[in-house]
């Protein structure tokens, strides 16, 4: 299948055009590398550079490359950026993404599938969180793509579009090649073995008085090579609508960093500061339908597994993509 991938040369664009590759599809990944690294990019598939904010360029390029399925991961994904600068979120994670809708749409695409994530939620009111939990973000960042999600509805009543929405909730580890290289790090995982690689101090841990059992914060780590093989599912013509991908067993910020510690041998210092607003306590998904009716059953279990594919890729790369 000739699949288009947009944000192909980010963290999990990268992986999951690695994996698409190594399946035999054709690929052609877009990305304007504002974010994203060309050396991340899987030397089998095509790169354009280019941006979805110019909304002709993105019509003719669907047009021209024809593809059977859209991958759509390119987005802003700093929720603390967001509510500084909303605008830019919802300009490019809604107005661009709705050029590469029409665009599908113009070119008879198949199958969009698009990378949504567990910040639609908003703070939850129980978990785990399903596909009909409820969806109220507290952020930019999680309510433009909650509006994606919607116009991809519309666009499917309207326009016969089939989608498939992925909500993921903490993406980790790395493949052989591919890892997490952000030029402003926010994740966890990383941030911790930047520490344990003595390019910084020491490790933030917000908020030591949750109602957690050990009064951190609990998350969901997903490995990215377990969340790029529920996209190559959804290419199947009967995979339809919403799905949550996390592992369903939250480990704390705590836990990370013993993990890290671990993985990696090192001493991992840390500093604790206040909670911050908005931060809810426990995020935890249910896959439950992604296993059910995609068969999607991931392979990466274990905390301390995910911790080791990364640790090995940062050691690999301690200063991330050479570009």
């Amino acid at each position: 299948m000739k699949v288009l991938v947009t944000g192909g040369a980010g963290y999990i664009g990268s992986v999951c055009v690695e994996a698409l590759c190594d399946a035999g599809h054709s690929v052609i990944v877009v990305d304007n590398l504002c974010e994203g690294h060309r050396s991340a990019v899987d030397p089998r598939a095509r790169l354009i550079v280019a941006d979805l904010a110019e909304r002709e360029s993105t019509l003719r390029l669907v047009a021209e490359t024809a593809p059977e399925a859209v991958v759509h991961f390119a987005a802003f994904a700093l929720v603390g950026e967001s509510m500084t600068d909303p605008s830019k979120y919802f300009r490019n994670n809604v107005s661009a993404a709705i050029h590469l809708a029409d665009a599908a749409v113009a070119s008879g695409v198949r199958k969009f599938v698009f990378s949504s994530t567990c910040a639609t939620f908003g703070t939850p009111e129980s978990l785990p969180l399903d596909e009909a939990s409820p969806q109220r973000p507290i952020n930019p960042y999680g309510e433009s793509k909650l509006m994606f999600e919607r116009v991809l509805q519309w666009y499917e009543r309207i326009h016969g579009l089939p989608f498939v929405v992925f909500r993921y909730f903490n993406a980790a580890g790395a493949s052989e090649r591919y890892g997490e290289h952000h030029r402003i790090e926010t994740h966890l995982i990383p941030n911790v073995l930047q520490v344990a690689l003595g390019q910084k101090p020491h490790v933030e841990v917000y908020g030591t008085e949750c109602p957690t059992p050990d009064g951190t914060c609990v998350r969901d780590f997903v490995h990215v090579a377990d969340l790029v093989q529920a996209h190559l599912r959804a290419l199947d013509p009967s995979a339809a609508g919403f799905f949550n991908l996390g592992l369903g067993n939250g480990v704390s910020v705590r836990e990370v960093v013993a993990a890290c510690r671990r993985v990696s041998g090192r001493e991992i210092p840390v500093r604790e500061l206040p909670q911050r607003p908005g931060d809810p306590p426990r995020l935890v998904a249910s896959s439950e339908r992604a296993r059910r009716v995609l068969g999607w059953t991931p392979r990466f279990t274990d905390l301390e597994e995910i911790v080791s594919t990364a640790w090995k890729w940062h050691l690999r790369h301690p200063e991330g993509y050479p570009d």
